[in-house]
Parts: C-alpha cells; structure tokens; sequence
C-alpha cells in the first residue's frame, strides 16, 4: 500500500486562508477512504491553533535544524483527528505569530519548515514513498532531497508531486538564502534550476525537481501554460508539460447537502424546492433587505480584483437602476473594494447588502437563499464556492476560466441545457449583460428556471473522483 506524507502550510479545521486550507483537509481524508496510507504535516501556528483541538496534541520529539548559522529548536507535535494522523511543526520564533503569511522573513520561516519535514522523517519512523508538497512553502524539497539529503539512503526512493493552488504566490528570494538558509551550494541555480531573474524561486525549483506537478482543474493546467496566466513561469511549464496534469477539487458533498444543512432555516431537494423560498426570505431578513420576490444574486468571496470584484462595481450601477433585484455580498479583501461596496449599500439600500466580515453561516445561507452566485473572477485554478452554490439549486454566473469553466456549463436557451451561466469576454458590459440575461430568465420563465435549477443540483462534486486520479499520479511515479 502507498505511503503518503502530505505537506502544506495551512490545513482546516486548524487554520486555513482558502481553497489551500480546505484541499488539506478533504483530499487527504478521501485518499484515506480510498485505502492509501497518508500523513499530514503542517506548521503549529500556536497562538491561532483552535482552543477545541488543544488537549488532543501532544508532544512527540524534539531536535534541531541548522538554519544558516543558527540552530533551531524544532518541536515535533501530533494528533489524531477523524482517523488521520497530524505531525505539527513547533518553532514559535518562526509560527507564533497572529498571521499565517506576510511576514519579511517568510522565506526563512518557511525554508526551516521544509527542511524541519525532510529531518523529522526518520525520527518519527515515517519515511513515505510520496511526498505530496503544496504550493511554495513546500516545493523547495525536491531540491533539498537531490542536493541536501542526499546521504541519506532512506530517501532516495521518495517520489515527490507538487500540487499548485495558485500560480500567483511562488517564494522568490534572493540566492544569497542557498547559503544563508539551506547551506547548500549553487549548482542548481540556473534557467534549467532555480534561477528565476536572478533570485531564487521555490515554486520554479518544485516544478523543475518534482516527479510530477499538478494543479487544481484541468483547464488551469493548461491556461498556466500561456503567458496570460503563467506568471512569467509559462515557459518552465511547457518545458514540464510532460509530467503536468489538471486535477479538479472537490466539496464535501454531506456538509454541503440542503436536505440536511443545520445551517439553513427550511431544508430542501432537487425534487422539491419550494422550501428554498423561505431560506430566501431568511437571508433577505438577516440581512436587512425587503422580503421581496425578485432575485437574488449572492457573493461570498475574498474582494479582491482576482475574483473579479472590480468588474462587478463597474457593472453594478448600471444593472441597479435597470433592474429589480437584490445583491449580497459577504467577505474581506481589498479595504478600497471594501469601501466601494458599502457605498452600493447606502446608495441602493433596498437592493444591496453589503457584509464586510467572514461569517460561515451566513455563507450557507447566502448558498441556499440566494437565486444566482456570482463569481466573476479575473482567474480561478479551481474555485470551490460555484460547486456549493449548485449543491443548493443556486445557478452560479460565471467567468468562464479555469475551474469555472470545468464545472459549470452555461445555459443553452435553445436547448435548455446547463447548469449555470458564464461569460468569456472579460468586461463589465458583458456580465451586465449576462447578469441581466439570467434574471430575465427567473422572472419570465419559472419553468426553465427550476429546471436548471435540478440540472445543476445533479453533479456529484464529491473528492472519491479525484483522489482515484491522485492515487493514479502516484502509482505512475512510483512505477
């Protein structure tokens, strides 16, 4: 049976900043369902470690890791949670902070903990045949088993895939940290290695070193190949195209079910949705709108112009004076975006909510009442929140890239196929135009609209599909 050590930075229901977070938590308990043998390691971010969790952790082992010239205390930590076991890497100088990221010192903080992984294997008796790393703060280790640990002969047969959440964040710094940090020498910093403009960067060094490299839909992989979406990286990508592959996320399809969400104020199926109407007139209640059929369209995103926010204030005055229906949005981002959403709500209080905060429940809610989602975002390697909008019979508009456009397919009005709408062209005349498209539909059509709505409700989204293809990568490099 294969042995797996999953690595990330974040993992729920620890901490988690995203679909990272989440990816860390669902993928390893499918493979585990799945019957491979899997391990999680991550940071101990002590002061954000969940009080509920505490008493569960106990200490293991402890050593030191050579930092540069420095000698760091690393505590090895462990839990067991729903069958899977939790390593948590200890050093509060480096984690004991109120912030996962964003720190000047992130390349050492992070360069500590891959090397604090590679030393740990050993002492707590888990050498695995796969090391599964995820995104920058992990994908420095392939190159730190070929040109660090290289002596040690348990290693040599550990295979290592790299999974990219986010071309975006790749860890560059300045090579000086070879020395400085990992004490090894500069025989891979070059075009074909590390070297990235004259700095280092780790996310180039995991898709070089590793076995294989995925990333989180198929469409990302192959629109990360381009120079729209590469980020400067596109050519290293096609280099590797070979051992790259698109793997779509998954939800949990139990918590995300409106047969049975606690969360909800009315439960419902696809073969009955008239109580989805009174979740609607909950969520108009909690947040402060008229109780009023006419549709609403739901967000819960980061505001960020990554997903697209920027696009839909440019829309959004325009579609307001035109048409009547109700916007809510909930989430943190951008403090201008933030801002500019609030003015919306003072300006149209009858139609737009603005929730500037992160509120789990109110997320379901907004799930369940809302008639459309929107997620109009610039890219998107996965997304997870148009799958849970059409767990719940909410159509979900989006921008037709990446994982959007791999798991939503847009309303055909001659047919009556879809699950959704989308858009290609990126510009706030066209979601205006889409946007209206889909509440003309609702008002005018009931019919077509509940039938899209059972269309939608149907995907299994679910992570036993992907695990089997993860389970395939490692067998493949494996073999």
């Amino acid at each position: 049976m294969t042995k797996v050590l999953f690595a990330a930075a974040e993992a729920a229901p620890f901490y988690k900043t995203g679909g990272l977070g989440d990816v860390s938590l669902a993928l390893p308990r499918a493979l585990r369902a799945a019957k491979t043998t899997i391990r999680v390691v991550i940071p101990y971010y002590e002061a954000l470690f969940p009080e509920k969790y505490r008493d569960q952790v106990k200490d293991l082992l402890h050593f030191t890791v050579q930092v540069g010239d420095k000698a760091q205390y690393c505590g090895i930590k462990t839990l067991e949670l729903d069958g899977l076991t939790y390593y948590l890497i200890d050093n509060q100088e480096y984690f004991g902070r109120e912030d996962l990221y964003g720190y000047w010192d992130d390349g050492e903080r992070f360069a500590f903990f891959q090397m604090a992984i590679c030393e740990m294997l050993e002492r707590v008796d888990y050498i695995p045949d796969v090391l599964h790393l995820n995104d920058w703060h992990t994908a420095f280790i392939p190159v730190l088993l070929k040109e660090k640990y290289y002596w040690i002969k348990a290693y040599r047969h550990i295979k290592t895939v790299l999974t990219i959440h986010n071309m975006q964040f790749q860890g560059i710094y300045d090579p000086i940290i070879l020395d400085s940090l990992f004490k090894i020498g500069w025989q891979t910093f070059n075009e074909e290695g590390i070297a990235f403009y004259g700095q280092v960067n780790f996310l180039k060094a995991g898709i070089n070193f590793a076995d294989a490299v995925n990333t989180v839909s198929p469409t990302y992989a192959q629109e990360i190949q381009t120079p729209q979406f590469g980020e400067r990286l596109d050519g290293v990508l096609r280099a590797n195209q070979g051992k790259l592959s698109g793997i779509m996320n998954g939800i949990d399809m139990k918590l995300y079910d409106p047969a049975t969400d606690a969360a909800l104020t009315a439960t419902y199926t696809a073969k009955d949705l008239a109580p989805k109407a009174l979740d609607k007139a909950a969520l108009q209640t909690a947040v402060g709108l008229p109780e009023a059929d006419v549709p609403v369209l739901g967000v819960v995103s980061r505001l960020t112009t990554q997903k697209g926010m920027d696009l839909l204030l440019d829309a959004l005055d325009d579609f307001l004076k035109a048409q009547p229906a109700q916007v809510v949005i909930l989430g943190t981002g951008d403090p201008a975006l933030e801002h500019a959403f609030e003015i919306y709500q003072l300006a149209y209080p009858d139609q737009v909510a603005a929730q500037i905060k992160f509120d789990v429940k109110l997320a379901q809610q907004i799930y369940a009442g809302s008639d459309i989602f929107l997620m109009p975002s610039a890219f998107e390697p996965s997304g997870l929140s148009q799958m849970m909008a059409m767990r719940y019979g909410t159509l979900p508009l989006v921008h037709l890239v990446g994982g959007l456009k791999d798991t939503v397919v847009p309303y055909n009005e001659y047919t009556g196929a879809g699950t959704g709408f989308g858009f290609d062209d990126y510009t706030p005349t066209v979601l205006r135009k889409i946007m209206t498209m889909a509440v003309n539909l609702y008002a005018q059509d009931p019919a077509a609209w509940r039938q899209l709505q059972q269309q939608a409700m149907l995907p299994d989204f679910g992570w036993a599909k992907s695990a089997k293809k993860y389970q395939q990568v490692y067998q493949t490099i494996m073999s």
